[in-house]
């Protein structure tokens, strides 16, 4: 970065001073040439003047004296009758000469190029005499490049004094600039008091560094809580199994701890399975192909599945709707409405009810489900999703299942684009709501 900085100064530098050098040739060659037309004209003036006052005697006076500026007489023809520097004779017809065709039209005229006489390139500035031939005066114009080029050593020698300069100043002024990137606290970005132009990339950093922070107390939060609950049947398991390996358990005992035992394993193959989905739907690695589902059918099916769970409990259910089509992963929609649906069952009072509805509505597809159970406190509204939490700790071996369910019906809805809300009561029961985009996504 330091390096692209200086190069980009050395260089912004460099083409600085080459279009400097170009436009003070252009302005010296410009004003070289509007003072050399100006002369021209002036002696052209002089020179007319004089001969118009003395006659053609006057030109050839000037023969013994050196003048830059030539000097030709031509009549109306095109002949020409003198010039100063090659014998008349010898040169060719005017007529076609632009500057002269001015003249004798209009009193005056100009023009610059290339002299097939001298070989040189020429200002030209012609005026009609009261003899009716035409005083043309010139100027070669070679002198004004070689003014002009003749600033080309002192500007290449200035630009490398300069360029040189520029470097070390360049190199001082990178690293001035860069230091407080350099020094830069990327633990606490805000903390920071550097270039404006920084903000936006530090206040990302630092949402960065949260995010992080987030995720990390998340993972051993979870790590915690797996720990805790695969511990908790473990020690059952172990407990029931060494009681009665050491024959400590009456014979009419034994089946008895063996259904602890059963219940305790069954929980912790469940913990481990809900353990494994939830890690699949973290990493998107489901691999199961989307499909169109009812889900009306889907939901009834579910149903059936917990009606045992239902009349231990003497829970009554009662569904309704009609039948909507769904594109989705079945066995991912399966588990988020079975365990929205378990939950209303689990903690549902005795002689509860639990009501579900299926149907088609303005943005979607939309599963409810309604209990007239115990309620959740407003303030755990959001909570009740993260892995693990339980609204009431106390009483959660008493009611079973793993902390996990609606942390998987979160992050089912997240792969579906699909919303979930809830409202709930304490005392009066919850309605969670599912609702699916109108295209399965």
């Amino acid at each position: 970065m330091r390096k692209r900085i200086q190069r980009s100064m050395v260089m912004v530098l460099t083409v600085t001073l080459l279009l400097s050098y170009i436009i003070l040739t252009l302005i010296t060659y410009n004003t070289n040439l509007s003072m050399l037309e100006s002369e021209v004209r002036q002696e052209a003036e002089y020179i007319r003047a004089a001969v118009n006052i003395s006659g053609a005697e006057y030109l050839e006076e000037m023969d013994g004296v050196d003048w830059t500026t030539r000097v030709t007489q031509i009549d109306p023809n095109g002949d020409v009758l003198y010039d100063t520097r090659r014998d008349s004779s010898t040169i060719e017809n005017h007529s076609g000469r632009k500057e002269i065709q001015e003249a004798l039209r209009t009193g005056e005229g100009e023009d610059v190029r290339m002299s097939d006489t001298v070989g040189q390139e020429m200002y030209y500035y012609a005026l009609l005499l009261d003899d009716g031939t035409v005083l043309r005066a010139s100027k070669s114009m070679d002198g004004l490049v070689r003014t002009a080029l003749g600033n080309l050593p002192v500007m290449a020698g200035a630009a490398a004094v300069m360029l040189i300069l520029a470097y070390f100043l360049a190199k001082w002024q990178t690293k001035r600039l860069v230091k407080p990137i350099y020094e830069l606290d990327l633990v606490h970005p805000l903390e920071n008091e550097t270039y404006e132009e920084l903000t936006p990339f530090l206040e990302a950093m630092e949402r960065q560094n949260k995010e992080k922070e987030a995720v990390s107390n998340m993972r051993k939060e979870f790590s915690a809580n797996v720990s805790h609950e695969l511990k908790t049947p473990l020690t059952s398991i172990s407990g029931y199994a060494e009681i009665m390996k050491n024959g400590m358990v009456r014979a009419e005992d034994i089946p008895v701890f063996s259904d602890r035992i059963y219940k305790e394993a069954r929980r912790l193959i469940t913990l481990v399975e809900d353990i494994i989905k939830l890690s699949k739907l973290d990493e998107e690695s489901v691999e199961l192909e989307k499909e169109e589902v009812d889900l009306y059918e889907l939901t009834r099916e579910i149903l059936s599945r917990l009606a045992p769970q239902t009349a231990q409990k003497n829970v009554h259910m009662e569904m309704s709707g009609e039948s909507v089509k769904y594109f989705g992963i079945c066995q991912i929609l399966d588990e988020m409405i079975y365990n929205v649906c378990e939950n209303a069952v689990k903690y549902n009072n005795e002689n509860g009810i639990v009501s579900v509805w299926v149907g088609n509505t303005l943005e979607g597809p939309k599963v409810t489900v309604s209990d007239t159970g115990i309620g959740i406190p407003r303030e755990h509204h959001e909570r009740i999703f993260e892995r693990f939490y339980r609204v009431d700790k106390s009483h959660s071996k008493e009611r079973g299942g793993t902390g996990l369910g609606l942390s998987i019906v979160k992050h089912g809805a997240l792969l579906h684009g699909a919303k979930v809300s809830v409202d709930s009561v304490p005392g009066r029961g919850t309605k969670i709501e599912m609702n699916f985009p109108k295209e399965g996504v």
